[in-house]
C-alpha cells in the first residue's frame, strides 16, 4: 500500500520508520527538514507539502500532529489534504486533540467522498519505537478494517471504539483517570516515606495490594524509571497537562463534572508553571517533596 505521512515528530518518526520496515511505500512531509531527512535515509520519499503529498499517488495519509488547530490547518486550509486528495483515499488522524474537532474534521472528510479514522495512540515514544502502541480508533468498522494492516505495523492493540471521534474520546478519558492516578499515587508514596517507609517497600505493597495501578506499578514517582534517570523523558508533564486540557474541554461541552480532573489540571499547571514542562509527568510528586 502507498501511504502518506504528515508529522514526523518524536511519535511520528518511530511510527513512520516501522512503517517502512513493514515494506509500504511512504511518502512524508514535516515542517523539520532534520525529521524528512531521517526518514528519507530508511527509505522515504520527500514532498514539499501536505497538497503535494494529497495529489500524489496515494491509497492512505496518517497525521500525527501536535494539536487541534494544526489537525484543521492540515485537512481544511486552502492548501490542506482535503482541498488536494482524491475521494476514496483513506485519512488516518493519530494526533491527540479533543472530540468535536476530530467530528468536525471527519464529517468534512466525508463529506469529499474520503473515509476518515480518528486513531490517537498510547504507549508513548517507547511504544512508538517498538511498534506496540495501542491505537483507539473511532470511524467506520468497514474502514476499520480497511486500515487495520496499517495500524498493525505501528501498533500491538487495536481497538475499534464505535463511530467518529471516539477514539479521542477514549484517550481522553484514559489520559483523565491517568492524570489523577499518578497524584494519587505520588500523594500516597509521600506521606508513607515521609512517616518512616522505604520506598521500595512500600511501592512493593502497594503493588501486591488494592491500590495498584499503572501509575504505582509501571511508572512509580519515586521508584519507578522516570525517577531513576532525574525524571528526564517519558511523557512529559506539559503533555499531561494538554490532555487534561482537552478532557476538560470536552466535559464543559456537554456539562459533564470532572472534579478531581480539574484539580489535576491545576496542579500539573502549577508544576508546570514551575519550570518543570519537561519532566516525566511522574515528577509531580516533588509538589509534595520539601525543598
Amino acid at each position: 500500500m502507498r501511504i502518506g505521512f504528515i508529522g514526523l515528530g518524536n511519535m511520528g518518526g518511530p511510527m513512520a520508520a516501522n512503517l517502512l520496515k513493514a515494506g509500504f511505500d511512504l511518502s512524508v512531509f514535516d515542517l523539520s527538514a532534520a525529521a524528512v531527512q531521517a526518514a528519507v535515509a530508511q527509505g522515504a520519499k520527500a514532498v514539499a507539502s501536505p497538497a503535494e503529498l494529497a495529489g500524489a499517488d496515494v491509497e492512505a495519509i496518517i497525521t500525527m500532529l501536535p494539536a487541534a488547530a494544526h489537525v484543521k490547518q492540515v485537512y481544511l486550509g486552502a492548501d490542506g489534504l482535503l482541498a488536494n486528495v482524491q475521494p476514496g483515499v483513506l485519512l488516518i488522524d493519530s494526533s491527540t486533540i479533543d472530540p468535536h474537532s476530530a467530528r468536525e474534521v471527519s464529517a468534512a472528510a466525508q463529506a469529499h467522498g474520503n473515509p476518515m479514522l480518528d486513531a490517537p495512540v498510547s504507549g508513548g515514544t517507547a511504544g512508538a519505537a517498538a511498534g506496540t502502541l495501542t491505537f483507539m480508533v473511532g470511524g467506520e468498522a468497514a474502514d476499520f478494517e480497511h486500515a487495520r494492516p496499517v495500524l498493525a505495523a505501528m501498533g500491538k492493540n487495536i481497538v475499534h471504539c464505535g463511530g467518529a471521534g471516539n477514539g479521542q474520546v477514549a484517550k481522553v478519558a484514559n489520559n483523565l483517570l491517568l492524570g489523577i492516578s499518578m497524584i494519587g499515587v505520588a500523594e500516597a508514596m509521600s506521606l508513607g516515606v515521609k512517616l518512616g517507609m522505604d520506598a521500595e517497600v512500600l511501592a512493593g505493597i502497594i503493588n501486591t495490594s488494592s491500590g495498584r495501578c499503572w501509575s504505582s506499578e509501571v511508572n512509580n514517582p519515586l521508584t519507578g524509571a522516570p525517577a531513576a534517570r532525574g525524571y528526564s523523558g517519558g511523557f512529559g508533564t506539559d503533555l499531561m497537562l494538554k490532555d487534561l486540557g482537552l478532557a476538560s474541554e470536552a466535559a464543559r461541552q456537554v456539562r459533564q463534572p470532572v472534579l478531581l480532573g480539574a484539580l489535576a489540571q491545576q496542579l500539573f499547571q502549577a508544576f508546570s508553571n514551575q519550570g518543570n514542562g519537561q519532566l516525566d509527568f511522574s515528577a509531580i510528586v516533588k509538589l509534595y517533596q520539601e525543598g
